[in-house]
């Protein structure tokens, strides 16, 4: 203390010195005017002036207990935002802009290469604008439930995508990714029919291997089938024969068959009403198809008798399945891509008209199978979920995204975007909802193709699913599940 009392005064000597005359070392007045601020701070005169004499007599007379009574104690500084250091002037800190450059950098790097591509990659689809109302809410007979989440796995790593099911006593049929039509009996399955040929790996593969589709028993114990690429069939299952009714070669008023879809066949087994999802896309195209929104489809008539075709409805935009109504006065038709299922009229005084069944369905609807009530069981690709968010509704009006999205993405990257949600719907015999059957977390049943009579059939990748649910007016039934 005594040492930093000793430099004190001859500080203030110093600071002093030159004005009073007495000589002494030279002090810049900037400097000396700053040294006499700062011992200013610690030795005040009483009225709260500072003087350099009262500063000088109190220097001499104090003690070094005076002295830390005097001497203020350091704080330590926070830095807040208002007393925050300012930056430098017309720039930031070094630090700062080399973030700023990494960022630019980054943001180049990932930019350019994405607009080259918008810009010199061609988009696979040329889409249209479509409107949808909005979806129905899930509510009422469309509550979410678990139903179908008490399924029981048939079959199970013994088929590769079935599709639909035929049944023909108490065997049922069905046609598989690998282009089979398979029999199930007994726990066993047994190949009866194949239309292609060669290695049945990939989707790639698909146009010389065949995609057996729709699928139905005949009058005579033979089973109708759709093959997407290679055309109708009637296949005697006991006999192991197969016998081409129409090749989708054979073009039907001036346009080929690109993708044939599904079937429904009278009682007689004389007329055979049929989809063709489109003259463009094929079956391995078909969420290209589904995203462009092509109405190209139609709904076609074949005349086992007279070998003739018809063209029933067209400008159908992605039919999908079909059924007969129990009277046979009408057909349905599923329209996918348009959330809806039409009705034309093949017999009676409406013979030729055409309508509108059931339209803004819960999602985009695929098969559609007859049911003991009445009515119709109905299965959804994809929900529309309301309350929620439905991708395809959002894409619906926007064409130009869905460009860019198929520019840069392929189908199987988006489909891994679409929610893993299963729904069965049945209907009555005049459109509307009775009930509706969920996985809403697609655990055991991720896709849902088609259904029959009173058991639904559900068919998932690779397996048969059985659920059993208690209907009042059924009782207790036995559901196969995809």
């Amino acid at each position: 203390m005594a040492r930093w009392l000793g430099l004190a005064r001859k500080n203030l000597a110093a600071t002093t010195s030159r004005e009073a005359g007495r000589g002494g070392p030279y002090v810049c007045p900037a400097r000396a005017r700053a040294r006499r601020r700062s011992l200013g701070r610690h030795f005040r005169a009483p009225g709260g002036r500072w003087s350099e004499r009262g500063a000088d007599r109190r220097l001499r007379t104090m003690t070094e207990a005076d002295g830390l009574r005097q001497r203020r104690p350091l704080r330590p500084q926070v830095v807040t935002d208002d007393n925050r250091t300012p930056e430098a002037k017309g720039g930031s800190s070094f630090s700062g802009r080399v973030f700023r450059a990494t960022f630019l950098m980054l943001a180049a790097f990932l930019t350019i290469p994405l607009l080259g591509a918008l810009v010199l990659l061609d988009s696979p689809i040329d889409p249209e604008p479509l409107s949808f109302k909005e979806p129905p809410l899930f509510l009422g007979v469309l509550q979410p439930n678990t139903k179908l989440q008490q399924a029981e796995r048939l079959f199970e790593n013994q088929l590769v995508g079935p599709e639909s099911i035929a049944n023909i006593g108490d065997v049922m049929f069905t046609g598989t990714a690998d282009g089979r039509v398979v029999k199930l009996e007994n726990g066993e399955v047994e190949t009866v029919a194949r239309f292609g040929s060669g290695p049945c790996k990939t989707r790639d593969d698909e146009p010389a291997c065949g995609r057996p589709l729709g699928i139905r028993a005949g009058p005579n114990g033979t089973l109708f089938v759709v093959d997407a690429y290679k055309g109708l069939f009637e296949v005697n299952p006991w006999k192991r024969e197969v016998k081409l009714l129409l090749s989708s070669e054979t073009p039907i008023e001036g346009r080929k068959m690109s993708f044939l879809n599904d079937l429904t066949v009278t009682r007689d087994g004389r007329k055979i009403y049929f989809t063709d999802s489109s003259s463009k896309w094929q079956r391995r195209d078909y969420l290209l198809l589904l995203m462009e929104g092509t109405d190209d489809g139609r709904l076609l008539e074949y005349d086992t008798q007279t070998k003739e075709v018809k063209v029933l409805l067209d400008h159908l935009r992605f039919p999908n399945g079909v059924q007969l109504s129990p009277a046979e006065d009408f057909v349905l038709v599923v329209e996918l891509a348009m959330v809806r299922i039409r009705r034309f009229y093949v017999s009676g005084l409406m013979k030729g008209g055409a309508d509108v069944f059931v339209e803004n369905l819960p999602g985009f609807p695929d098969n559609i199978r007859a049911s003991s009530s009445g009515g119709y069981w109905v299965s959804m690709a994809a929900i529309r979920a309301n309350p929620g968010f439905s991708m395809l509704d959002f894409l619906s009006e926007r064409p130009f995204l869905k460009k860019v999205i198929f520019k840069l993405f392929s189908q199987e990257t988006v489909m891994k975007f679409v929610p893993r949600y299963s729904l069965v719907l049945e209907l009555s015999d005049s459109g509307t909802f009775l009930r509706s059957l969920h996985d809403p977390e697609g655990q055991v049943v991720t896709y849902e193709s088609c259904r029959s009579n009173s058991r639904i059939h559900t068919w998932a990748s690779l397996a048969v699913q059985r659920l059993r649910v208690h209907c009042q007016r059924e009782g207790t039934s036995s559901i196969p599940l995809p």
